[in-house]
């Protein structure tokens, strides 16, 4: 399904917003952008529509680390003959030391675009790429107050886990002996004399992709590029997030059972 909006950012806590009404509505603060459209893909050469967005620029000591490593390959190719060996051994310098957070081979890509580098790579469907050119900046200003919109990310991790804090499974008694208090219990049927795919049992818990939908916009700040959100989010605080706004219809519900589908703005 393509995607209408899109944004990365990070968790940066809870809080809670007063309404008009003196209503408490706990909120989550996001720090949204700025992202750059890195790469276009089109149905002709990849088979797809979609665009390619980055978030999170690298350490400068990583940027000037590559961009060090990257003029001594191109000195050492403009160095070679014909047959790949070393016109000079004086001009071969030392590659610079320190660990490779930001490979040769990413700094390219970031390189052959324009853009700076950076840490985080997602892709995204869209209807139209006329509106995503390569190195257009996205920031908090493309959302707006009291729209709805998905929010992704990976959950807290919790270990391995039982199976009363992983499934809320009701457990045993608490008292007078009964030696079965957190324990799963029956296995289930044994006919088969294995255990049975999608078991419900002890294992890890969290740390996976989680989508929360139809979460509204309490506050929108293109200057500081925040975004605030109505109710919780997955993640940790500084989790990496993206906010998107589907391609979806909207539903128009009219008097007794019938229902009207009207388009998104743009669509017939």
């Amino acid at each position: 399904m393509a995607v209408r909006k899109m944004i990365m950012g990070r968790k940066v806590g809870m809080t809670q917003l007063f309404a008009e009404d003196g209503r408490a509505i706990p909120v989550t603060v996001l720090e949204v952008g700025p992202c750059y459209v890195v790469q276009q893909r089109t149905a002709e050469k990849d088979g797809y529509q979609a665009i390619q967005l980055g978030y999170l620029p690298y350490d400068e000591k990583d940027v000037r680390r590559a961009k060090e490593l990257h003029s001594l390959h191109e000195r050492r190719r403009t160095n070679k003959d014909e047959s790949g060996n070393m016109k000079d051994r004086s001009k071969v310098d030392k590659e610079p030391r320190g660990p490779h957070r930001l490979t040769l081979a990413v700094y390219g890509h970031f390189l052959k675009h324009n853009v700076p580098p950076l840490r985080y790579l997602k892709e995204f469907r869209v209807a139209k790429l006329d509106d995503y050119a390569e190195g257009v900046e996205l920031r908090a200003d493309i959302f707006a107050a009291g729209e709805k919109v998905d929010v992704s990310g990976i959950s807290k991790g919790r270990g391995f886990a039982g199976v009363v804090k992983r499934y809320g499974f009701k457990g045993g008694k608490a008292s007078h002996g009964s030696m079965h208090h957190r324990k799963p219990a029956s296995g289930g049927a044994t006919d088969a004399a294995r255990v049975f795919r999608g078991s419900r049992r002890p294992g890890h818990m969290g740390a996976e992709q989680v989508t929360v939908k139809n979460i509204e916009i309490v506050r929108a700040d293109p200057e500081r590029n925040v975004l605030v959100l109505k109710g919780a989010v997955p993640g940790p605080v500084g989790g990496v997030l993206v906010v998107t706004m589907q391609e979806r219809p909207t539903i128009e519900r009219g008097k007794g059972r019938f229902v009207t589908f009207t388009a998104l703005e743009g669509q017939q």
